[in-house]
């Protein structure tokens, strides 16, 4: 197949993607333009990044649960639960336990609070696949349900986590010099898996894209990730929690993408009738992938009790919904079987930049949900748009 050829058959399948990265590239053009360029300085493109982790981990946990035609409107409150358990266990229980020990305190709460997540994600895929009670429901209770537990916790008060072993997380930063190395580990990653990909594809047969293409691709992503390292470096280096999303993002999108729990996930999505015929176990696969999100809930809610370095009341608050629009705004289709893990990290810049561009132009809070709600109604549209197109 001819590189032309291929170019037409690439846009035609991911035109939605496009359109999104075009929309990014336009929402920064236009912040940099109102703000002098401030919007688009190496600090503030550091923290941009920086904020989207906590929706990103969320996000990416959500993309699936989508997929399979399920919705989990907990997550941000589940989120903010494990934070303020987080918060708890730092403030209180190893300060009298082992208050020498401040890096063996700070494992355990991580390791508590990512237990707590997959916990909730167990309760909840067992309601929804085998009591076969509807996700909305049972999410939409399990909000309620961690905003109490929230509110049992802190018993209404502020609870600091901000102890140095713990706020590295998602407020450390790596230096330059391992910045770089890890680009160029990536950047050979990149063209290894690029060769290793045509060759497995000629092994079994299938038909092989033009070898420039493939070519150009990889490259352009590598320039992407040498031009952030460049940037990010300019102020103070790779950001710890992006780093995490990133190791995060390719470890699912590898699942979602070349694993039976992936391929099922998907199957079931297109159609759960086939897939029953097929033999597939749609109780399993849903229940999994609930216990999944959970996990995933569980590393959000660290990464924001690190990131805020306190456990509040208000922990969490209006996650879920930014979650839900960076996955439908990545490409997840509301109507299940679609939606990539790439997609929803985009999903989820598109949200941040919104969100920072805003508050840079102190804008009201009021009008920045105003604006949130019409770019996902958009992007829905947009999803129903070019279904029909197909």
């Amino acid at each position: 197949m001819s590189l032309s050829e291929d170019l037409i058959k690439l846009f035609r399948k991911n035109i939605q993607t496009y359109t999104i990265i075009v929309a990014m590239l336009v929402i920064w053009a236009f912040f940099a333009f109102l703000t002098g360029g401030a919007y688009l300085s190496a600090q503030n493109f550091s923290n941009l990044f920086r904020q989207m982790t906590t929706t990103s981990f969320l996000a990416i946990g959500m993309v699936l649960v989508i997929v399979v035609g399920g919705i989990d409107l907990s997550v941000g409150k589940a989120a903010g639960f494990v934070s303020v358990v987080v918060a708890h266990f730092q403030a209180y229980i190893w300060y009298d336990i082992i208050p020498d020990k401040p890096i063996l305190a700070a494992v355990l709460s991580v390791l508590i609070g990512l237990g707590v997540g997959t916990l909730w994600g167990v309760l909840e895929g067992y309601i929804i696949a085998y009591l076969r009670i509807p996700a909305f429901i049972v999410t939409l209770g399990g909000l309620f349900i961690m905003r109490g537990g929230i509110l049992i916790v802190t018993q209404g008060r502020t609870i600091p986590a901000n102890q140095p072993a713990i706020a590295v997380i998602a407020q450390g930063y790596l230096s330059p010099t391992i910045g770089w190395i890890i680009a160029v580990l990536f950047i050979v990653f990149l063209f290894f898996n690029m060769f290793r990909s045509r060759k497995r594809k000629q092994k079994y047969g299938f038909q092989l894209s033009s070898f420039t293409l493939d070519l150009l691709t990889t490259i352009f992503f590598s320039a992407l990730v040498a031009g952030y390292v460049y940037v990010v470096n300019q102020y103070r280096g790779i950001q710890i929690p992006v780093l995490l999303m990133a190791i995060t993002a390719m470890i699912m999108a590898y699942v979602s993408n070349n694993t039976r729990f992936g391929r099922y996930a998907y199957a079931l999505g297109g159609n759960q009738e086939a897939s029953r015929l097929s033999g597939i176990n749609i109780r399993k696969s849903v229940f999994s992938i609930f216990v999944l999100m959970g996990f995933l809930t569980g590393v959000a809610g660290v990464v924001l009790a690190s990131y805020v370095g306190y456990g509040t009341i208000a922990a969490g608050e209006g996650y879920e919904l930014d979650a839900i629009a960076s996955a439908i705004l990545g490409g997840t289709s509301p109507l299940g079987g679609e939606g990539t893990i790439l997609g929803a990290l985009i999903g989820a810049l598109i949200m941040s930049s919104l969100t920072n561009g805003l508050q840079l132009l102190n804008v009201a809070p009021a009008w920045q949900y105003l604006l949130k709600g019409i770019v996902l109604v958009l992007a829905v549209y947009m999803d129903v748009y070019f279904k029909r197109k197909r």
